[in-house]
């Protein structure tokens, strides 16, 4: 049997075989472009296989809904499974679900990939660890790994945001990340102290509180519950909250930590106050650091590869290209390093499944337009059908309601009122980079969590944007609607 990706040269090397990896490979190959997929795992499913450490993920799946399971628009009723051109390879995560919950399991999750990899024939070397990097002379990309050397024209990092990290708090080497978390009856009847109130110290806060005897959660900046309660993390969040509101217990402190000492029965905490400034003090008999992940970019910084958020996420450009190297990609929740316009302050859903796995596709189609001239075939419109196309996207667009702000479908203009479509690009370059006349639409929410639709027009190099009426059932595909979008082209 032939050996899968053994060690050479291939146009594109891809690694990771999580969710960004499978999606990017399985996508590349429907444009033709020939790649190696390397994983350091012996199966798929990324970091899906052991987190989030109590079992049971955040984002949401519905076997049931308006549309079925293998149509385009049920991806938008489906958070977690990868998307595919075959309708059978669709809408595999909520196959695996027993529905005793709106979320998956992560079981179920990992079932989900390891079936979409299988059925879609997505070929990985397992068993095969990145090591190193280089840039030859003739601009190729050498990567060193546990099985030999790997020499291509563009690399893609699918490696996710996995490494353990803890902020530069004085003493906090001494407190176990939250990977290291325990069952949660391990702290029964006992105080933790959780540093951090983001989503894996709200996931520990949920998991503890029917043992715990007080979960104390510190960090400097106050829960933004307006933010929260319209995001799909708001059940891990708004359990410990209201327990905090009833007095049962849990305590969310805005404060900054200064220094963390080990104690003879657990640890001490010194802190300053930040919305009440004032000096904290607290003990507890566990603790555990709920800082966050960094993408293990390791030697990528030797190339060029700049990061941002205190050096955790490499810094991007809207196509996901690395600032600094050429030819360097990232592809899963990595593809958060870049930002967007944030409109309102609201940024992409490129951490979670259901936003990189439309930056995946993008990001494929870019990979094979630049490097090697492939460029997907598109449908072609008459006069009058391209309202009626832009209008049906923003309806039912699964891409735009998953990537509010950040993606847009777009159409290139031509003589006549007839236009061609573009695809789907980051409404960020659309902005900015100089083009052709055409149009993009997209979904954008405010702060308020309201929710429109807007379109942006580039007419010789000037870019104009057009936002239109919310719709309480989202229908941007009545009458008042297409007669609008057909008054912007026609201007």
């Amino acid at each position: 049997m032939a050996l899968t990706h053994p060690s050479g040269e291939y146009p594109v090397v891809v690694v990771g075989s999580g969710p960004g990896g499978l999606q990017v490979s399985y996508c590349l190959s429907r444009l033709g472009i020939e790649h190696a997929v390397l994983s350091a795992d012996d199966a798929p499913g990324g970091m899906f296989r052991s987190l989030p450490i109590f079992g049971r993920l955040l984002s949401w799946s519905k076997p049931d809904a308006p549309f079925e399971r293998g149509a385009r628009e049920y991806e938008w009723f489906d958070h977690n499974s990868l998307l595919a051109d075959d309708p059978e390879l669709r809408g595999l995560v909520p196959a695996e679900m027993n529905r005793d919950f709106a979320v998956p399991s992560r079981p179920e999750m990992e079932r989900g990939l390891a079936a979409f990899a299988e059925r879609a024939d997505v070929h990985v070397r397992y068993g095969c660890r990145w090591e190193t990097t280089r840039r030859d002379e003739d601009g190729s990309l050498v990567l060193g790994t546990s099985e030999g050397e790997y020499r291509c024209r563009a690399a893609v990092f699918a490696l996710g945001v996995t490494d353990p990290w803890k902020s530069d708090i004085p003493g906090v080497e001494d407190v176990p990340h939250y990977v290291e978390t325990l069952e949660p009856r391990a702290y029964e009847g006992r105080r933790v102290l959780v540093i951090g109130k983001r989503n894996s110290g709200f996931e520990i806060a949920d998991g503890l509180l029917p043992w715990a005897r007080q979960v104390v959660l510190v960090s400097p900046r106050p829960v933004q519950t307006s933010v929260i309660a319209l995001s799909s993390v708001r059940v891990r969040y708004m359990q410990p909250l209201e327990d905090a509101g009833l007095g049962g217990g849990t305590l969310a402190l805005d404060a900054a930590i200064e220094r963390v000492e080990r104690t003879a029965d657990g640890f001490r905490i010194h802190a300053h106050g930040t919305t009440r400034p004032g000096e904290v003090e607290l003990e507890a008999d566990a603790a555990l650091a709920a800082t966050g992940f960094a993408t293990p970019i390791r030697d990528l910084g030797n190339l060029g590869v700049q990061t941002v958020a205190q050096g955790r996420i490499p810094a991007l450009t809207p196509f996901w290209e690395a600032v600094g190297a050429p030819g360097v990609y990232f592809a899963g929740n990595a593809t958060q390093g870049a930002p967007g316009l944030r409109r309102h302050g609201v940024g992409a859903s490129s951490p979670a499944v259901h936003g990189f796995r439309y930056n995946a596709r993008v990001l494929a189609e870019a990979i094979a337009e630049r490097h090697f001239g492939v460029v997907p075939e598109r449908a072609t419109f008459a006069p009058g059908e391209v309202a009626r196309f832009l209008a049906h996207e923003l309806a039912h667009g699964p891409e735009l309601w998953a990537q509010k702000a950040y993606l847009a479908r777009v159409v290139a203009l031509e003589e006549g009122g007839a236009g061609r479509d573009a695809g789907v690009q980051p409404l960020s370059h659309f902005v900015d980079a100089a083009g052709p006349d055409a149009v993009a639409a997209t979904i954008e929410m405010n702060a308020a969590g309201s929710i429109y639709p807007v379109v942006y027009a580039r007419r010789g190099g000037a870019v104009t944007e057009h936002v239109l009426e919310p719709e309480p059932q989202h229908a941007y595909h009545g009458p008042g609607y297409l007669a609008e979008l057909e008054g912007l082209l026609r201007s």
